[in-house]
């Protein structure tokens, strides 16, 4: 049997992206918060609110997809 994981690409992301799951786990909240802290930016504000031109800059586009990946 083979197996395959399968990972968003970049193009996928969209403002709001993540939300319910911050909202539903805290988990999901203090691991954005690390990565907040590791990027030193607010990269889940980013997520949440947009703007989206900003968010599809490259930069940001793939660590929001890592931090939910």
């Amino acid at each position: 049997m083979t197996r395959a994981f399968v990972f968003p690409g970049q193009g996928s992301q969209a403002v709001g992206m993540g939300q319910e799951l911050v909202a539903a786990f805290s988990v999901a909240r203090e691991t954005l918060e690390e990565i907040d802290d590791a990027l030193g930016q607010n990269l889940s504000k980013l997520m949440a609110q947009g703007p989206a031109e900003e968010l599809q800059l490259t930069e940001n586009a793939q660590p929001a997809l890592m931090a939910l990946s």
